[in-house]
């Protein structure tokens, strides 16, 4: 008989609070066309990355779904290793209303809070969190 060995427990990419899964099932509700929000990074501002969310309208081969309190985000794959154990959330207060990202892979942001500083997750917190 052969063993199939056991798949390792993977850390999770990313995860909602209800506020924030509150608001994409919201938007999304109006958006029946779409497969999800896609969350993703790119370079820019003063502090070197940005965080990116726009619609998707099919999830490709290498994108990371997670689904999660009856919504579905799709991380960018090329975004994976900067969002590993980040938290999404809704906030509003008396000046706007966002999501923000509570990342412990962000090293600093920007004054205006525009631009985040991100490196990879180290694969110290990986092991720790996927065996978590």
């Amino acid at each position: 008989m052969e063993l199939k060995p056991t798949p390792r427990a993977r850390p999770k990419v990313l995860s909602l609070t209800d506020a924030a899964a509150d608001r994409v099932r919201h938007i999304m509700a109006g958006k029946p066309d779409v497969a999800g929000l896609k969350i993703g990074i790119k370079k820019g501002g003063c502090a070197g990355m940005e965080y990116t969310i726009s619609w998707a309208e099919s999830i490709a081969k290498f994108d990371e779904v997670v689904e999660e309190k009856g919504v579905k985000v799709i991380i960018d794959p090329a975004a994976v290793l900067y969002l590993l154990g980040t938290e999404m959330d809704w906030k509003v207060d008396k000046l706007s209303a966002q999501f923000v990202f509570n990342n412990p892979n962000q090293k600093s942001s920007c004054g205006c809070g525009e631009s985040v500083n991100l490196v990879p997750a180290d694969k110290g917190n990986l092991e720790q969190q996927a065996g978590a």
